[in-house]
């Protein structure tokens, strides 16, 4: 596509509103024990999307009713690396009671979409099926083979959703070698030093932390509750609880870090060094809480399980603990967690998966960076690193590098990160909309 084409169609972008309605209004909550709804009827749903223009879209279960679907569009010269553009169907679970509108309603008020998936990541989906849509009708070939994949299970690691596809369909992908997911491409509103007016920087996700779900089990002495007990269960629990929760991680810059705080130090004219951190994060707005989740690694207590009657001292108590590590500190962070843990708590690893480094530049960046600044002239565009995980930590099992790219103009007051499995989680219409249009120049600059 050159500066003379026209854009994708106000059609596209209404498209992409509508379907992520619909995506929200199928409940997929995952629960991480087989026990929710599954992906089957929105697989079910994007399925007849993509066969309504034509397309010929591969449907696969691991387990029933956990389902992911994967089509693949011929590029004009298949001899480049393939490129994957990937979502995931899930979302995690939404307690009604706590929201101002039902979570599964897909209610649009206040110019925004409120609902469950609305930000992770049904809006990336539809605008993902939008584009893919308006590309199938136009008959239009991208420079490239791409390869839509919308995956199962990612909110619970993956494993019944793009591990499953990696594992068993690995011909899927022959040929891929960069893809394209979730929490990178949106904005944050930063002071402009030479102007002193607002301005825009897209934060372009070039890695994120590895993931270690762990389950800590601490052992004593079962007995009377009325009789003393130094062995017992649930102090040894509530020690290494207090112990590793205590603990002061070293703080670590990694790359993309680093050139994220000196982006944003030559934008807003604040010099930066390790002591200044502080003041350039509160300058990020909506995406502090992920940008301070990178620089160092973390380790946070989820849930707690011990006891079966209020006088009997159990012979065990458990604790989930939700680790994330930076690149190259896996095997530094289990040892310290086993160490703190101590002689009584034994530490079962219950998922564990890779940190990821992306290069910062290269064909597929500048494309990506083209795109965003062709619809926001005039914003920049910063590479940072993400806090959780994405199912590129799968793809890249088949030598397949990942990006972060679902392209949102938000206001500079939205709580973007608080979205993410929050509370009255929702998007902008208009940024959809936006997006749509990112997603379009993309596919044909790719």
């Amino acid at each position: 596509m050159t500066d003379a084409d026209p854009p994708l169609t106000t059609t596209a972008e209404d498209e992409a509103v509508r379907i992520c309605k619909e995506l929200i209004r199928i409940d997929t909550s995952n629960y991480g024990d087989g026990s929710g709804p599954g992906e089957r009827a929105a697989a079910e749903y994007v399925m007849g999307l993509l066969q309504e223009v034509g397309l010929d879209p591969q449907l696969t279960e691991s387990d029933p009713g956990r389902a992911s679907v994967v089509v693949r569009t011929e590029g004009r010269d298949s001899s480049r690396g393939g490129l994957v553009l990937h979502g995931h169907l899930d979302v995690v679970p939404a307690e009604a009671k706590d929201w101002s509108v039902d979570p599964f309603e897909a209610v649009e008020k206040d110019g925004l979409i409120w609902g469950r998936g609305a930000v992770d990541m049904k809006d990336m989906d539809a605008m993902l099926l939008a584009t893919l849509r308006h590309l199938a009708r136009s008959g239009e070939k991208p420079p490239r083979d791409i390869v839509w994949a919308f995956f199962a299970d990612e909110e619970a690691g993956g494993v019944k959703g793009a591990g499953h596809v990696v594992a068993q369909h690995p011909e899927w992908f022959e040929g891929c070698t960069e893809a394209i997911s979730e929490v990178g491409g949106f904005s944050v509103t930063l002071p402009d030093a030479a102007t002193g007016a607002p301005t825009r920087a897209y934060l372009l996700q070039t890695a994120e932390k590895g993931i270690a779900w762990l389950r800590l089990h601490a052992h004593g002495r079962a007995g009377h509750g009325s009789v003393p007990n130094d062995e017992n269960a649930i102090v040894r629990l509530a020690e290494a609880v207090a112990r590793i929760d205590a603990h002061p991680w070293p703080r670590t810059h990694i790359a993309s870090v680093k050139e994220l705080f000196r982006g944003v130090s030559e934008i807003t004219g604040m010099p930066w060094n390790e002591d200044s951190t502080p003041e350039l994060l509160a300058r990020l707005g909506g995406a502090r809480r992920f940008v301070e989740g990178t620089l160092r690694d973390t380790a946070n207590f989820s849930m707690l399980t011990s006891g079966y009657k209020h006088n009997v001292i159990p012979q065990t108590a458990t604790a989930s603990l939700d680790c994330r590590f930076l690149p190259g500190h896996e095997e530094e962070l289990m040892e310290t967690i086993r160490e703190l843990a101590g002689e009584h708590v034994e530490v079962e690893i219950v998922h564990k998966d890779v940190a990821l480094e992306a290069p910062s530049s290269g064909e597929l960046v500048e494309s990506m960076k083209r795109a965003l600044l062709k619809e926001d002239p005039g914003a920049h565009v910063l590479p940072y690193c993400l806090s959780g995980g994405t199912d590129n930590k799968h793809l890249s099992r088949l030598g397949i590098t990942g990006y972060g790219f679902a392209p949102l103009r938000l206001p500079q007051d939205l709580d973007f990160t608080g979205m993410f499995h929050g509370v009255d989680e929702r998007v902008p219409v208009d940024a959809i909309q936006f997006g749509t249009r990112v997603l379009g120049q993309l596919v044909a600059d790719c």
